[in-house]
């Protein structure tokens, strides 16, 4: 026979199990109880560092509490998208998520720490942006074509640079070598800056850049833009083409930044960063901004989101395998 103690306890147990639902509801109902921290997996003045403090700033007091923006870059943003994976169910954690962290990073890398997918709430598609070929400003080369000539007449001497190994920019760049069926010499470096540096010094055939870090040189003419990855053209580059108006339909891509938070917290915490990002995204003050940089906002919510990048995983592993690319 049971104890009265036992009993006792039971019956505890039952009132808390009860109680929970309602107990949960005010918890959601209350959040956010303390500073949001916000993850940028970037350095400052990137796409990813630009586009949360946008958003950041433009929340300001609507959630009744401060958001905290923290730069934790990384191994090609695995760092930052680690420290949110093992926050499980946590509220009051966030981060931008990417396709370097969670589309190309984790069938790049051998030992990826976190789950893309299952270990993440997406919440929504933030923004996108192409990258770009280009040349020096003075360079004779006005076409991809013309660059793919001088390829196939010079086998291996026609290098682009990226700023990194395995990057976005770096695959796009595998994506036009197998698409034309021509040797492109890859050449890897520690960031933008210095790829940008010795494009413009001569040292470099051509880079292949994200929009907004080069656009400023575009406009200085210190760089010549030849086409852009993306399916459209970039309101910021109306009279450069895409790779598919160029002749190589293969060569589509977009650089893309979304909203995450960790897996398990409520679907109602969920569900309300999905509607809060949304209007954000909306809003003329963020359009004006994002605008300026060549980012379309994100249309795609949660459903859409988590299932870009599903479709992205394997496509990027399929290039890596192509170009027998390998992490630094």
């Amino acid at each position: 026979m049971l104890s009265r103690r036992h009993l006792l306890i039971a019956g505890a147990a039952s009132a808390v199990a009860v109680a929970s639902p309602g107990i949960a509801a005010a918890q959601t109902a209350a959040w956010p109880t303390k500073p949001i921290r916000w993850i940028v997996n970037f350095p400052p003045a990137g796409a990813a560092d630009i586009m949360s403090r946008a958003l950041a700033e433009y929340f300001g007091t609507k959630l009744g509490q401060p958001i905290v923006v923290e730069n934790k870059p990384g191994a090609g943003g695995m760092l930052g998208a680690d420290i949110v994976a093992k926050a499980r169910g946590d509220t009051h954690i966030v981060m931008i998520s990417s396709a370097a962290s969670h589309g190309i990073g984790p069938v790049l890398y051998k030992d990826v720490p976190y789950d893309p997918l299952a270990d993440f709430t997406h919440i929504h598609l933030v923004g996108t942006f192409p990258s770009v070929l280009a040349v020096n400003g003075t360079s004779p080369i006005g076409s991809v074509q013309e660059l793919i000539e001088m390829a196939r007449a010079k086998p291996g001497e026609v290098t682009y640079g990226s700023g990194g190994n395995g990057t976005m920019n770096h695959l796009v760049g595998q994506l036009l070598a197998l698409a034309a069926k021509v040797q492109l010499t890859h050449i890897p470096y520690r960031g933008s800056a210095p790829a940008m540096n010795d494009l413009m010094g001569g040292q470099i055939t051509a880079l292949m850049e994200s929009l907004p870090t080069a656009s400023g040189y575009f406009t200085s003419k210190r760089m010549k833009p030849l086409a852009v990855s993306e399916d459209q053209r970039a309101p910021t580059l109306p009279d450069v083409p895409t790779f598919r108006e160029a002749g190589f339909p293969e060569v589509v891509a977009t650089n893309w930044f979304g909203f995450s938070a960790p897996a398990g917290i409520p679907p109602e915490i969920a569900k309300r960063w999905e509607v809060e990002i949304a209007a954000a995204l909306q809003s003329a003050e963020i359009k004006e901004r994002f605008d300026k940089l060549g980012i379309r906002p994100g249309t795609l919510g949660a459903a859409g989101y988590t299932a870009l990048i599903a479709k992205e995983l394997p496509r990027w592993r399929e290039v890596i395998k192509a170009g027998n690319i390998r992490a630094d």
